[in-house]
């Protein structure tokens, strides 16, 4: 049971708290009245304040939307006050640009095209808006005005700063394909670079808005011209400086220019020297053309549109081209006339010149890519026309050799080398500095399926052939020659002297090698037949030799008395031994063998035979005495023999 007291004091606890919660009970509840007066004064002025909100909005849209209507219409007046300004100022075009206009693009280009576009596009409004217009008629005059002053300038710019290339220029750019060690090539610059921007700017101009391909006429005639001088001034410059000082630098001889060209010895020139001048002459036209041309193409590129390339590159190298083609038909016309008057060696001229236009032909055939037909066949057929004179003239000489007449007054008087055999070698040797040009000559007029390959092995087997047949008619032709002699000993050294002198030259040069592709016994042939001809030679000592033999003599005893007879026959062999010793020296005397090696052989193997029989014949007749006289018919000793065999072919002694 629960104590009083304790369950006292737990009351007076619980009243306590119990009145601890109702007076924070009743401070909640005074809060809450609070609130509640201040959430309704809030929804009061937040009422308020919307319907303020809301007669504000009433009442400012309209002036918002009032004001919008406003800048637009602004923005129309602005709009249409700028338009006004545009078309007025179509209608003031004319008046801005005549200055500019009259006075033209020079030196103020961009400024001039400016206006140009100006003027341009007046055109076009008055076209599309008031077709009818005065003004559009105008600014159509003045437009045309603008683009003939523009295709002027253009004319202008062209014919003031195009100028011939030097010849200078032109052979050290042709130069670089024959130097070993190239460090730069050359480049030919034709145009100042700001004058070939402005022409440039132009040449756009006028394919874009001029309607007008007339400044590519234009172009072509003046580069065509500067072009045609550049390859004549070049042949001037090469005609003077060869004449003058001697300086043939020539790809026809394969020799490389340098910065200081080797000097020949200055000298008065003669016919052959005018003529190799032409013909080097010629040859580095042909050269310079090609890179002239192709250095015309890389300027017209920038110039002319793509479309016109072609066809303007190729009226603009027609004069040049033209020009050396005529050049090479007239070679071709003097080779052919030289022909005629059978001067071959004549024709040799157009050797060098054919050999550089088949080297050529393939930078020819690049540089012309795209040209008509008949400007790409202008060069082959100018070599086809060499090749067939060439031909013709080889064949004729070959001919000429062969049927050269036989005129006793044509014939040496001392057997030496005839002028044929000389000739014909020395025109043979310059064959060798044109193999594959003469051999191609040959194979040009040959119609067998071999030939279609045209190799280079084929052509030299043909010069082989060609050579051998001329060196067959030479030989014919020197066997009918030789008749020409009543003596049979100096016909012998007469075809002694020409065979030798065939063989030597052919051991000298290349054209033993040369012949021997289809003869490879030419040299023991021709070894043959001057042994042939020393023996036949040499049987004209018989009627000598003849007097020193015991041929029909009786063995004499010495001491034994002769009868008359027997003393007669002694003194005819001395005798005629004597005389004829006497006759053949004098008249051997005055023949000829220019060969030392040969003239010296032939006296030593003949001296060795008549000293030698006239040495026996001297020791068999020593003791017998056949005259009173001796001296009278022992005239020479042996020594005196020999000198005089010694003497012989030499016209001094």
């Amino acid at each position: 049971m629960i104590p009083t007291e304790d369950a006292s004091a737990r009351k007076r606890e619980i009243e306590e708290k119990l009145k601890q919660e109702q007076e924070t009970l009743a401070f909640i509840r005074e809060n809450l009245e609070k609130s509640d007066q201040l959430t309704k004064g809030m929804v009061s002025i937040l009422s308020s304040f919307e319907s303020r909100l809301m007669q504000l909005e009433n009442s400012i849209i309209p002036v918002h939307k009032q004001t919008e209507n406003l800048q637009r219409l602004q923005e129309n007046v602005d709009k249409t006050l700028s338009c006004m300004d545009h078309v007025i100022s179509y209608y003031h075009v004319a008046k801005d640009t005549d200055k500019i206009i009259r006075e033209g693009p020079t030196g103020r280009l961009d400024e001039y095209l400016a206006c140009i576009a100006k003027i341009q596009k007046a055109v076009e409004y008055f076209q599309d808006n008031n077709p009818d217009s005065p003004e559009l008629n105008l600014v159509k005059a003045r437009f045309e005005k603008g683009k003939e002053s523009l295709e002027a300038e253009f004319r202008g710019l062209l014919t003031r700063y195009s100028k011939p290339v030097p010849p200078i220029l032109i052979l050290d750019a042709i130069g670089v394909d024959e130097e070993l060690e190239v460090q730069e090539e050359v480049t030919l610059e034709h145009l100042p670079e700001a004058v070939l921007q402005d022409i440039i700017i132009i040449s756009g101009w006028l394919v874009e808005y001029g309607r007008n391909q007339d400044f590519m006429n234009v172009y072509f005639q003046i580069r065509s011209n500067q072009l045609d001088r550049s390859i004549k001034g070049l042949k001037e410059h090469f005609r003077k400086s060869s004449a003058s000082s001697g300086i043939l630098y020539s790809p026809a001889v394969q020799t490389k220019r340098k910065d200081t060209p080797t000097k020949k010895a200055p000298k008065r020139p003669g016919k052959d020297d005018v003529l190799d001048i032409e013909i080097d002459s010629y040859i580095h036209c042909i050269s310079a053309f090609v890179k002239l041309a192709q250095s015309e193409y890389a300027l017209l590129s920038e110039i002319i549109p793509e479309h016109h390339q072609k066809k303007t590159f190729d009226s603009l190298i027609q004069e040049a081209l033209d020009n050396l083609m005529l050049e090479g038909d007239n070679i071709v016309s003097a080779a052919r006339k030289a022909i005629l008057r059978h001067d071959y060696s004549a024709v040799l001229t157009i050797f060098p010149i054919l050999r550089h236009l088949k080297q050529t032909k393939p930078d020819f055939d690049t540089t012309l890519q795209g040209t008509a037909a008949s400007t790409k066949n202008k060069l082959p057929t100018l070599i086809t026309s060499m090749e067939t004179t060439g031909a013709k003239a080889l064949e004729e000489f070959a001919d000429s050799i062969k049927n050269d007449p036989d005129k006793e007054y044509n014939m040496p008087k001392d057997g030496t080398v005839h002028e044929l055999t000389s000739n014909a070698i020395l025109f043979l040797q310059q064959l060798l500095d044109f193999q594959e040009t003469a051999g191609a000559m040959l194979a040009s007029q040959e119609t067998s399926s071999s030939a279609s390959s045209y190799s280079s092995e084929f052509s030299r087997r043909l010069l082989s052939t060609y050579i051998c047949k001329v060196l067959g008619n030479l030989q014919l032709n020197l066997l009918s020659k030789s008749k020409v002699y009543e003596d049979q000993a100096l016909s012998a050294i007469f075809l002694h002297n020409n065979y030798n002198y065939i063989l030597k030259s052919l051991e000298k040069s290349e054209l033993i090698q040369l012949v021997a592709v289809t003869n490879k016994k030419v040299e023991s042939s021709y070894r043959e037949l001057i042994q042939q001809q020393i023996q036949v030679y040499q049987r004209s000592w018989y009627k000598v030799t003849e007097h020193l033999t015991d041929r029909n003599m009786p063995a004499f005893q010495p001491g034994t008395k002769l009868k008359d007879k027997e003393r007669q026959a002694i003194k005819d062999k001395f005798k005629g031994f004597n005389d004829g010793l006497e006759e053949l020296c004098k008249i051997q005397k005055g023949w000829a063998i220019p060969d030392k090696e040969q003239r010296d052989f032939i006296r030593q193997a003949q001296r060795k035979v008549v000293s030698e029989a006239y040495k026996a014949f001297l020791q068999r007749y020593a003791n017998i005495s056949f005259t009173k006289n001796p001296e009278k018919y022992h005239k020479y000793r042996p020594d005196d023999v020999e000198d005089m065999i010694e003497r012989l072919f030499d016209t001094s002694a």
